[in-house]
Protein backbone atom coordinates (compact mmCIF):
# COMPACT_ATOMS: atom_id res chain seq x y z
CA UNK A 1 0.00 0.00 0.00
CA UNK A 2 1.60 3.58 -1.20
CA UNK A 3 1.62 5.39 2.02
CA UNK A 4 1.58 8.79 0.05
CA UNK A 5 -1.66 8.05 -1.31
CA UNK A 6 -4.33 10.09 0.18
CA UNK A 7 -6.61 7.85 -0.02
CA UNK A 8 -4.57 4.63 1.03
CA UNK A 9 -6.11 3.69 4.51
CA UNK A 10 -9.75 4.54 3.29
CA UNK A 11 -8.94 1.79 0.66
CA UNK A 12 -8.96 -1.02 3.03
CA UNK A 13 -12.22 -2.78 3.78
CA UNK A 14 -12.16 -3.24 7.88
CA UNK A 15 -10.75 0.40 8.17
CA UNK A 16 -13.64 1.71 6.18
CA UNK A 17 -16.01 -0.25 8.29
CA UNK A 18 -14.46 1.11 11.28
CA UNK A 19 -14.50 4.45 10.33
CA UNK A 20 -18.48 4.03 8.96
CA UNK A 21 -18.91 2.57 12.36
CA UNK A 22 -17.47 5.72 14.18
CA UNK A 23 -19.32 8.41 11.93
CA UNK A 24 -22.58 6.81 12.98
CA UNK A 25 -21.68 6.37 17.02
CA UNK A 26 -20.44 9.70 16.89
CA UNK A 27 -23.52 11.39 15.30
CA UNK A 28 -25.52 9.49 17.53
CA UNK A 29 -23.54 10.82 20.72
CA UNK A 30 -23.66 14.52 19.26
CA UNK A 31 -26.95 14.33 18.46
CA UNK A 32 -28.29 13.16 22.45
CA UNK A 33 -25.76 16.53 23.54
CA UNK A 34 -28.07 18.50 21.76
CA UNK A 35 -31.11 17.24 22.94
CA UNK A 36 -30.02 16.34 26.70
CA UNK A 37 -28.16 19.59 26.82
CA UNK A 38 -31.54 21.78 25.76
CA UNK A 39 -33.79 19.29 27.69
CA UNK A 40 -31.55 19.86 31.03
CA UNK A 41 -31.44 23.64 30.08
CA UNK A 42 -35.87 23.71 29.74
CA UNK A 43 -36.15 21.30 32.57
CA UNK A 44 -33.70 23.64 35.32
CA UNK A 45 -32.53 26.97 33.36
CA UNK A 46 -29.41 26.94 35.26
CA UNK A 47 -26.03 26.86 33.64
CA UNK A 48 -24.45 24.37 36.62
CA UNK A 49 -26.76 22.01 35.68
CA UNK A 50 -25.37 21.98 32.07
CA UNK A 51 -22.00 21.60 33.58
CA UNK A 52 -23.72 18.55 35.28
CA UNK A 53 -24.57 16.61 32.62
CA UNK A 54 -20.31 16.25 32.05
CA UNK A 55 -20.07 15.24 35.85
CA UNK A 56 -22.21 12.62 35.43
CA UNK A 57 -20.37 11.06 32.27
CA UNK A 58 -17.07 11.61 33.20
CA UNK A 59 -16.80 10.35 37.14
CA UNK A 60 -17.42 6.61 35.69
CA UNK A 61 -15.57 7.25 32.76
CA UNK A 62 -12.31 7.78 34.39
CA UNK A 63 -13.82 5.85 37.34
CA UNK A 64 -12.83 2.76 34.59
CA UNK A 65 -10.22 3.98 32.72
CA UNK A 66 -7.36 2.24 33.94
CA UNK A 67 -8.74 -1.17 34.01
CA UNK A 68 -10.56 -0.67 30.85
CA UNK A 69 -6.64 0.13 29.69
CA UNK A 70 -5.68 -3.08 30.92
CA UNK A 71 -8.78 -5.17 29.20
CA UNK A 72 -8.06 -3.43 26.17
CA UNK A 73 -4.64 -5.39 26.27
CA UNK A 74 -5.74 -8.62 27.25
CA UNK A 75 -8.59 -8.98 25.48
CA UNK A 76 -9.90 -9.34 21.58
CA UNK A 77 -10.69 -5.59 21.18
CA UNK A 78 -13.46 -5.82 18.89
CA UNK A 79 -15.30 -8.09 21.63
CA UNK A 80 -15.22 -5.25 24.15
CA UNK A 81 -16.31 -2.45 21.17
CA UNK A 82 -19.47 -4.32 20.43
CA UNK A 83 -20.03 -4.65 24.25
CA UNK A 84 -20.17 -0.81 24.52
CA UNK A 85 -21.80 0.00 21.23
CA UNK A 86 -24.85 -2.44 23.04
CA UNK A 87 -24.81 -0.92 26.24
CA UNK A 88 -24.84 2.56 24.13
CA UNK A 89 -27.69 1.05 22.59
CA UNK A 90 -29.40 0.45 25.71
CA UNK A 91 -29.00 4.53 27.09
CA UNK A 92 -30.16 5.34 24.10
CA UNK A 93 -33.29 3.37 24.27
CA UNK A 94 -33.61 4.18 27.61
CA UNK A 95 -33.59 8.49 26.81
CA UNK A 96 -36.24 7.82 24.13
CA UNK A 97 -38.71 5.75 26.44
CA UNK A 98 -38.44 9.15 28.56
CA UNK A 99 -40.44 10.83 25.86
CA UNK A 100 -43.35 8.41 25.97
CA UNK A 101 -46.63 8.98 28.19
CA UNK A 102 -45.24 5.62 30.37
CA UNK A 103 -41.63 7.42 30.77
CA UNK A 104 -42.34 10.81 31.01
CA UNK A 105 -43.46 11.16 34.80
CA UNK A 106 -39.42 9.73 35.47
CA UNK A 107 -38.82 13.14 34.90
CA UNK A 108 -41.58 15.39 35.39
CA UNK A 109 -40.56 16.45 38.84
CA UNK A 110 -36.44 16.90 37.88
CA UNK A 111 -33.44 15.06 35.83
CA UNK A 112 -32.12 12.38 37.83
CA UNK A 113 -33.32 9.68 35.43
CA UNK A 114 -31.71 11.66 32.68
CA UNK A 115 -28.62 11.96 34.68
CA UNK A 116 -28.73 8.23 35.38
CA UNK A 117 -28.96 7.05 32.05
CA UNK A 118 -25.52 9.55 31.08
CA UNK A 119 -24.15 8.09 34.28
CA UNK A 120 -24.54 4.45 32.95
CA UNK A 121 -23.35 5.85 29.03
CA UNK A 122 -20.03 6.90 30.74
CA UNK A 123 -19.27 3.75 31.80
CA UNK A 124 -19.65 2.49 28.54
CA UNK A 125 -17.82 4.90 26.92
CA UNK A 126 -14.27 4.61 29.58
CA UNK A 127 -14.30 0.71 28.27
CA UNK A 128 -15.20 1.49 24.56
CA UNK A 129 -12.47 4.49 24.25
CA UNK A 130 -9.46 2.69 24.62
CA UNK A 131 -10.73 -0.33 23.20
CA UNK A 132 -11.46 2.18 19.63
CA UNK A 133 -7.96 3.32 19.92
CA UNK A 134 -5.95 0.74 20.03
CA UNK A 135 -8.36 -1.67 17.47
CA UNK A 136 -7.85 0.69 14.98
CA UNK A 137 -4.07 0.52 14.34
CA UNK A 138 -4.48 -3.30 14.31
CA UNK A 139 -6.94 -2.71 10.95
CA UNK A 140 -3.91 -0.58 8.66
CA UNK A 141 0.29 -0.67 8.37
CA UNK A 142 2.52 1.24 10.66
CA UNK A 143 3.19 3.14 7.87
CA UNK A 144 -0.49 4.55 7.07
CA UNK A 145 -0.55 5.30 10.74
CA UNK A 146 -1.15 9.36 10.14
CA UNK A 147 -3.15 9.09 7.17
CA UNK A 148 -5.29 6.48 9.38
CA UNK A 149 -5.85 8.89 11.95
CA UNK A 150 -6.15 12.16 9.58
CA UNK A 151 -9.03 9.86 7.78
CA UNK A 152 -10.57 9.08 11.19
CA UNK A 153 -10.36 12.77 12.81
CA UNK A 154 -11.93 13.25 9.65
CA UNK A 155 -15.20 11.49 9.74
CA UNK A 156 -15.38 12.01 13.24
CA UNK A 157 -15.36 15.74 12.82
CA UNK A 158 -17.38 15.45 10.04
CA UNK A 159 -20.08 13.76 11.73
CA UNK A 160 -19.49 16.25 14.86
CA UNK A 161 -20.25 18.93 12.19
CA UNK A 162 -23.57 16.94 11.15
CA UNK A 163 -24.97 15.77 14.51
CA UNK A 164 -25.57 18.86 16.39
CA UNK A 165 -27.25 20.26 13.16
CA UNK A 166 -28.97 17.18 12.52
CA UNK A 167 -30.10 17.02 16.22
CA UNK A 168 -31.13 20.70 16.39
CA UNK A 169 -33.40 20.50 13.17
CA UNK A 170 -34.85 17.57 14.58
CA UNK A 171 -35.46 18.34 17.60
CA UNK A 172 -36.47 21.83 16.60
CA UNK A 173 -39.38 20.71 13.59
CA UNK A 174 -40.34 17.32 14.38
CA UNK A 175 -40.07 17.30 17.97
CA UNK A 176 -37.54 15.22 21.73
CA UNK A 177 -39.40 12.05 20.13
CA UNK A 178 -38.20 12.10 16.80
CA UNK A 179 -34.88 13.12 17.69
CA UNK A 180 -34.30 10.33 20.68
CA UNK A 181 -35.60 7.75 17.61
CA UNK A 182 -33.11 8.93 15.08
CA UNK A 183 -30.44 8.71 17.80
CA UNK A 184 -31.06 5.32 18.64
CA UNK A 185 -31.31 4.08 15.11
CA UNK A 186 -28.21 5.04 14.33
CA UNK A 187 -25.86 3.54 17.46
CA UNK A 188 -27.69 0.49 16.20
CA UNK A 189 -26.25 0.83 12.37
CA UNK A 190 -23.01 1.62 14.32
CA UNK A 191 -23.11 -1.65 15.85
CA UNK A 192 -23.97 -3.33 12.81
CA UNK A 193 -20.99 -2.08 10.99
CA UNK A 194 -18.63 -2.89 14.46
CA UNK A 195 -19.60 -6.34 14.02
CA UNK A 196 -18.72 -6.61 10.57
CA UNK A 197 -15.21 -6.15 11.34
CA UNK A 198 -12.83 -9.86 11.51
CA UNK A 199 -11.47 -10.18 14.89
CA UNK A 200 -7.84 -9.19 15.26
CA UNK A 201 -5.87 -11.63 17.40
CA UNK A 202 -3.92 -9.79 20.60
CA UNK A 203 -0.35 -8.81 20.14
CA UNK A 204 1.85 -10.56 22.68
CA UNK A 205 1.05 -9.91 26.38
CA UNK A 206 3.31 -7.71 28.22
CA UNK A 207 5.23 -9.60 30.91
CA UNK A 208 4.09 -8.31 34.09
CA UNK A 209 2.07 -10.13 36.72
CA UNK A 210 -1.15 -9.09 38.00
CA UNK A 211 -3.81 -6.80 36.83
CA UNK A 212 -2.17 -3.67 39.16
CA UNK A 213 1.20 -4.39 38.10
CA UNK A 214 0.20 -3.98 34.63
CA UNK A 215 -1.52 -0.66 34.93
CA UNK A 216 1.62 0.21 36.58
CA UNK A 217 3.38 -0.11 33.90
CA UNK A 218 0.92 1.54 31.72
CA UNK A 219 1.24 4.78 33.68
CA UNK A 220 4.95 4.44 33.99
CA UNK A 221 5.42 4.24 30.22
CA UNK A 222 3.14 7.60 30.35
CA UNK A 223 4.84 9.39 32.44
CA UNK A 224 8.84 8.52 31.70
CA UNK A 225 7.78 9.26 28.28
CA UNK A 226 7.92 13.52 28.13
CA UNK A 227 6.57 14.20 24.03
CA UNK A 228 3.75 11.78 24.91
CA UNK A 229 3.44 13.02 28.36
CA UNK A 230 3.21 16.79 27.24
CA UNK A 231 1.03 16.17 24.38
CA UNK A 232 -1.25 14.54 26.16
CA UNK A 233 -1.19 17.34 29.22
CA UNK A 234 -1.16 20.38 27.23
CA UNK A 235 -4.69 18.90 25.45
CA UNK A 236 -6.28 18.21 29.09
CA UNK A 237 -5.69 21.91 29.93
CA UNK A 238 -6.36 23.41 27.16
CA UNK A 239 -9.73 21.53 26.57
CA UNK A 240 -10.33 21.70 30.47
CA UNK A 241 -10.06 25.23 30.62
CA UNK A 242 -10.44 26.63 26.93
CA UNK A 243 -13.91 24.88 26.04
CA UNK A 244 -17.16 26.81 26.09
CA UNK A 245 -19.49 23.81 24.51
CA UNK A 246 -21.52 23.24 28.21
CA UNK A 247 -22.52 26.80 28.12
CA UNK A 248 -23.48 27.11 24.59
CA UNK A 249 -27.21 26.92 25.26
CA UNK A 250 -27.00 30.04 27.18
CA UNK A 251 -24.65 32.01 24.66
CA UNK A 252 -27.74 30.78 21.70
CA UNK A 253 -30.60 32.05 24.01
CA UNK A 254 -28.95 34.92 26.13
CA UNK A 255 -26.64 36.27 24.11
CA UNK A 256 -27.55 35.58 20.29
CA UNK A 257 -31.21 35.18 20.49
CA UNK A 258 -31.01 32.24 17.87
CA UNK A 259 -32.92 28.91 19.95
CA UNK A 260 -32.47 25.43 19.53
CA UNK A 261 -32.08 25.29 15.99
CA UNK A 262 -29.23 28.04 16.39
CA UNK A 263 -27.70 26.15 19.04
CA UNK A 264 -27.18 23.13 16.68
CA UNK A 265 -25.26 24.88 14.24
CA UNK A 266 -22.82 26.54 17.11
CA UNK A 267 -22.54 22.95 18.30
CA UNK A 268 -21.00 22.04 14.69
CA UNK A 269 -19.11 25.32 14.13
CA UNK A 270 -15.96 23.84 15.52
CA UNK A 271 -16.08 20.50 13.71
CA UNK A 272 -16.74 22.29 10.52
CA UNK A 273 -13.31 23.78 10.86
CA UNK A 274 -12.25 20.91 12.12
CA UNK A 275 -13.44 19.00 9.31
CA UNK A 276 -11.54 21.89 6.60
CA UNK A 277 -8.25 21.07 8.45
CA UNK A 278 -8.26 17.55 8.74
CA UNK A 279 -9.47 17.36 4.53
CA UNK A 280 -6.09 19.98 4.45
CA UNK A 281 -4.18 17.57 6.23
CA UNK A 282 -4.93 14.39 4.03
CA UNK A 283 -3.32 15.91 1.67
CA UNK A 284 -0.67 18.04 3.42
CA UNK A 285 0.53 15.78 6.35
CA UNK A 286 2.62 17.73 9.25
CA UNK A 287 6.17 16.73 8.30
CA UNK A 288 8.21 19.15 10.16
CA UNK A 289 8.65 21.32 13.38
CA UNK A 290 5.68 18.94 14.87
CA UNK A 291 6.17 20.67 18.25
CA UNK A 292 6.34 23.93 17.77
CA UNK A 293 2.91 23.39 15.62
CA UNK A 294 1.03 21.61 18.24
CA UNK A 295 1.95 24.70 20.46
CA UNK A 296 0.66 27.40 18.62
CA UNK A 297 -2.55 25.62 17.93
CA UNK A 298 -3.27 25.22 21.34
CA UNK A 299 -2.17 28.80 21.88
CA UNK A 300 -4.83 29.79 18.73
CA UNK A 301 -7.46 27.43 20.40
CA UNK A 302 -7.32 30.10 23.71
CA UNK A 303 -7.47 32.88 21.58
CA UNK A 304 -9.88 32.04 20.09
CA UNK A 305 -12.14 30.90 22.45
CA UNK A 306 -11.38 34.43 24.52
CA UNK A 307 -12.81 36.73 21.09
CA UNK A 308 -15.84 34.33 20.68
CA UNK A 309 -17.28 35.52 24.57
CA UNK A 310 -16.86 38.77 23.44
CA UNK A 311 -18.48 38.48 20.25
CA UNK A 312 -22.42 39.45 20.08
CA UNK A 313 -23.05 38.62 16.37
CA UNK A 314 -24.35 35.19 15.66
CA UNK A 315 -22.07 34.97 12.07
CA UNK A 316 -18.84 36.49 13.96
CA UNK A 317 -19.11 33.55 16.70
CA UNK A 318 -19.85 30.74 14.09
CA UNK A 319 -16.81 32.17 12.83
CA UNK A 320 -14.41 31.90 15.63
CA UNK A 321 -15.85 28.71 16.64
CA UNK A 322 -14.83 27.30 12.90
CA UNK A 323 -11.45 28.63 13.61
CA UNK A 324 -11.47 26.88 17.28
CA UNK A 325 -12.05 23.74 15.48
CA UNK A 326 -9.14 24.50 12.94
CA UNK A 327 -6.84 24.81 15.99
CA UNK A 328 -7.89 21.86 17.73
CA UNK A 329 -7.96 19.41 14.66
CA UNK A 330 -4.05 19.97 14.39
CA UNK A 331 -3.64 19.05 18.25
CA UNK A 332 -5.80 16.15 17.85
CA UNK A 333 -3.87 14.77 14.70
CA UNK A 334 -0.41 15.21 16.25
CA UNK A 335 -1.41 14.10 19.58
CA UNK A 336 -2.42 10.94 17.94
CA UNK A 337 0.07 10.29 16.17
CA UNK A 338 2.46 10.17 18.62
CA UNK A 339 0.78 8.10 20.91
CA UNK A 340 0.05 5.41 18.07
CA UNK A 341 4.09 5.76 16.68
CA UNK A 342 5.82 5.91 20.03
CA UNK A 343 3.38 3.02 22.21
CA UNK A 344 4.62 -0.40 21.56
CA UNK A 345 1.57 -2.22 20.31
CA UNK A 346 0.97 -4.38 23.42
CA UNK A 347 0.58 -1.38 25.52
CA UNK A 348 -1.63 0.70 23.54
CA UNK A 349 -4.99 -0.15 25.52
CA UNK A 350 -3.09 1.29 28.64
CA UNK A 351 -1.79 3.97 27.17
CA UNK A 352 -4.99 5.29 25.36
CA UNK A 353 -6.54 4.77 28.56
CA UNK A 354 -4.26 7.61 30.00
CA UNK A 355 -5.14 9.30 27.21
CA UNK A 356 -8.83 9.06 27.68
CA UNK A 357 -8.71 9.66 31.28
CA UNK A 358 -6.91 13.41 30.67
CA UNK A 359 -8.56 13.97 27.11
CA UNK A 360 -11.96 11.85 26.79
CA UNK A 361 -13.15 13.15 30.37
CA UNK A 362 -11.37 16.44 30.21
CA UNK A 363 -14.36 17.49 28.01
CA UNK A 364 -16.81 16.49 30.38
CA UNK A 365 -14.71 18.14 33.32
CA UNK A 366 -14.39 21.23 31.02
CA UNK A 367 -18.14 21.19 31.19
CA UNK A 368 -18.28 21.27 35.20
CA UNK A 369 -15.47 23.84 34.66
CA UNK A 370 -17.62 26.03 32.75
CA UNK A 371 -20.70 25.27 34.83
CA UNK A 372 -18.73 26.43 37.85
CA UNK A 373 -17.02 29.22 36.80
CA UNK A 374 -20.04 30.71 34.86
CA UNK A 375 -21.90 31.11 38.19
CA UNK A 376 -18.79 32.77 39.64
CA UNK A 377 -18.04 34.84 37.60
CA UNK A 378 -20.79 35.20 34.62
CA UNK A 379 -20.86 33.20 31.76
CA UNK A 380 -18.83 35.82 29.48
CA UNK A 381 -16.34 35.89 31.80
CA UNK A 382 -16.07 32.73 32.67
CA UNK A 383 -14.98 31.86 29.18
CA UNK A 384 -12.23 34.61 28.99
CA UNK A 385 -11.03 33.08 31.84
CA UNK A 386 -10.52 29.97 30.43
CA UNK A 387 -9.04 30.93 27.39
CA UNK A 388 -6.47 32.65 29.27
CA UNK A 389 -5.53 29.44 31.68
CA UNK A 390 -5.22 27.89 27.86
CA UNK A 391 -2.39 30.28 26.95
CA UNK A 392 -0.74 29.99 30.59
CA UNK A 393 -0.56 26.12 30.08
CA UNK A 394 1.11 26.54 26.41
CA UNK A 395 3.52 29.05 27.81
CA UNK A 396 4.50 26.29 30.58
CA UNK A 397 4.27 23.03 28.31
CA UNK A 398 6.71 25.48 26.07
CA UNK A 399 9.32 25.67 28.85
CA UNK A 400 8.99 22.57 30.52
CA UNK A 401 8.76 20.03 27.95
CA UNK A 402 11.68 20.84 25.03
CA UNK A 403 11.47 17.67 23.86
CA UNK A 404 7.95 18.48 22.68
CA UNK A 405 9.43 22.06 21.66
CA UNK A 406 12.54 20.80 19.40
CA UNK A 407 9.94 17.83 18.09
CA UNK A 408 10.49 17.73 14.20
CA UNK A 409 8.78 14.82 13.07
CA UNK A 410 8.09 11.25 14.13
CA UNK A 411 8.67 7.75 12.46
Amino acid sequence: MNSSDPYAAIRIRDFRLFVTSRLFITLAMQIQGVIVGWQIYELTKDPLSLGLIGLAEAIPAIGVSLYAGHLADVVERKKIIVVCVGILMACSAALLYFTTNLGAYLIAHGAFAIYAVIFISGLARGFLSPANFSFMPQLVDRSLYQNAITWNSTIWEGAAVGGPMIGGLIYGFYGITAAYTTDALLVLAALICYSSIPNRPLPPVTTEHGTWTKIKAGLKFVFSHQIILSAISLDLFGVLFGGAVALLPFFADEILHIGKTGLGFLRSAPAIGAVLMAVYITRNPIKKKIGKVLLWCVAGFGVSMIAFSLSTWFWVSMALLILSGMFDCVSVIVRSTLIHTLTPENMKGRVAAVNSMFIGSSNEIGMLESGIAAKLLGVVNSVIFGGLMTLGVVGITAWRAPALRRLQQVK
